[in-house]
């Protein structure tokens, strides 16, 4: 059962939209790999807003992701994509469907 989930808001840097768009997109394959992580979402939430929402059923999943390729690459392409670093935020799940 999803217990746990991460929330991570991103900030694009004028002008490097598209890029993030792509980044994310891509994003998926590598998530795909990863028995842990049940859900990954990643979102717009307006012009150069964006998110990533994924969810787990424990806390070792949640780990495994947080040191897995997607955070990774999210680590190692936040100076040149987001104009703030990436806030993650460790949630939990109180209800799902």
């Amino acid at each position: 059962m999803i217990r746990k989930a991460l929330w991570v808001a991103l900030q694009a840097q004028p002008g490097k939209e598209a890029d993030v768009e792509a980044f994310l997109d891509s994003g998926l394959e590598l998530v795909q790999n990863e028995p842990g992580t049940k859900t990954w979402y990643a979102v717009k939430l307006g012009p150069a807003s964006y998110g990533i929402f994924d969810t787990f059923d424990n806390e070792s999943g949640r780990d495994a992701h947080l040191a897995g390729e997607v955070a990774k690459a999210l680590m190692n392409q936040a100076p040149d994509l987001f104009a703030e670093q990436p806030q993650i935020n460790k949630v939990d799940v109180l209800a799902a469907k």
